[in-house]
């Protein structure tokens, strides 16, 4: 960081901002050190959820030899002799000698002594009963253990529970999860200048953030119910004390919208400092996004709460939500700390000095390439409604064509894995 950016933050009485990449690193440590607690979930309520512990099987998979057509289960040479039929379910007796065959269906046990399996479609039938047909060379039937044996970790803990999770637990033979369960968030909507309807005007802006940060939230896997949603907040330091107190009440996050400044109307830092919390970060070195913070607040019972402090302006909380709320909620959950992938620049991107540059961009995931988006200040929302994440340009650095660069993917389906 430059002299002057240094001067300038110690002028205004606040540390020096984080490098993005530590603020990253420092949420993520924090909240995975405050991971929420492991509870067990029937399958039928794990959605959503995420591994507390790995997965592993109490079977082999498939745990019997399974037939995989419909058909005769035979036993030598042909032309075979029927002597029962087999059903899924059920549970036949051997096949004791050759010429012998059973009827049997898809997913059905097979028995003992079966040599092959005739499919139904290239069997016939002859005249006295008996069953004849060419059994194809390659077997017919799953072995088992053929998709796991028993024991084996399937998964690992931090896996989000989806519903191809939630099947593959019960095929394990599992009838509930470990799992920690979503976090609960809630926001809070700073300003007296904002409206809640209508179009802008007479000095006013219309509120953007009320309705678009609770989706943001949930697409990051958390729980944000209408009533979590406050605001405006009126612009004096008993309302902003007050509306942070009741959205802690229940809540494991709380998201603000504006007052991360230190003017006259910026309550933000004042509330913090009344309710006894503790910067994790406080404003961090990126733009656009500047200023952002994320505090603490831990009970006397030990139980730890966040608040992460999002500009006003629209874009720019975007950016703390991606900065910040995304690589801590992967902690609160136990998941990994998002991997970012790589692109190639389809053209150029300049730098913000001192600071990391997140630009607007879409993602062309075929071709591995990403291309900046127009209409991309900090107060603007139609750049973001084109664009599929943000390309990271480092400090002191600028992006040319063909330079390969990290992407920070915005959540763009609800339930979406972390990114």
């Amino acid at each position: 960081m430059s002299t002057e950016t240094e001067a300038a933050t110690a002028e205004a009485g606040t540390p020096p901002p984080a490098g993005w990449e530590e603020a990253r690193s420092r949420v993520y440590a924090v909240g995975l050190s405050a991971a929420l607690p492991a509870v067990a979930r029937p399958l039928a309520e794990a959605d959503g959820h995420t591994l507390a512990e790995p997965l592993t099987t109490r079977t082999d998979l498939p745990a019997f030899p399974t037939s995989s057509v419909d058909g005769w289960a035979v036993r030598g040479p042909g032309p075979w002799r029927v002597v029962g039929r087999v059903l899924a379910g059920h549970t036949a007796p051997p096949l004791d000698a050759d010429g012998s065959t059973v009827e049997i269906a898809t997913g059905a046990m097979v028995p003992e002594g079966t040599t092959a399996i005739l499919r139904i479609e290239e069997s016939t039938r002859t005249a006295d009963g008996l069953v004849s047909g060419t059994p194809r060379s390659a077997p017919e039937w799953r072995e088992p253990g053929e998709e796991a044996n028993l024991g084996e970790e399937l998964l690992p803990a931090g896996t989000p529970v989806d519903p191809a999770v939630i099947g593959l637990a019960a095929s394990c033979g599992l009838d509930t999860l470990r799992v920690r369960r979503p976090p609960r968030a809630a926001l809070l909507v700073f300003g007296d200048e904002l409206l809640t309807s209508g179009p802008p005007g007479a000095g006013r802006v219309r509120d953007a953030l009320g309705p678009s940060v609770p989706a943001w939230l949930r697409r990051y896997g958390c729980q944000v119910r209408a009533a979590d949603v406050v605001g405006p907040v009126a612009d004096t330091l008993p309302a902003h004390v007050a509306a942070l107190r009741g959205a802690l009440a229940n809540a494991d996050l709380v998201c603000t919208t504006g007052g991360t400044m230190h003017g006259p109307v910026d309550h933000l830092h004042p509330t913090l400092e009344a309710l006894g919390a503790d910067y994790v970060v406080n404003t961090v070195a990126v733009r656009p996004g500047f200023p952002m913070l994320l505090a603490r607040l831990v009970d006397g019972d030990g139980r730890v709460r966040f608040v992460a402090g999002l500009p006003g302006n629209p874009q720019s909380a975007v950016v703390a939500l991606v900065s910040l709320v995304a690589p801590l909620l992967a902690g609160l959950t136990g998941r990994p700390m998002p991997v970012l992938p790589h692109v190639t620049l389809a053209e150029p991107i300049p730098g913000r000095g001192d600071y990391t540059h997140l630009a607007l961009a879409r993602w062309d995931r075929v071709a591995g390439t990403a291309y900046p988006v127009r209409h991309v200040g900090s107060a603007m929302l139609r750049g973001l409604a084109g664009a599929d994440g943000f390309a990271v340009i480092r400090p002191g650095a600028s992006g040319a064509a063909g330079d390969r660069v990290p992407l920070v993917p915005l959540p763009l389906t609800p339930g979406e894995r972390f990114g």
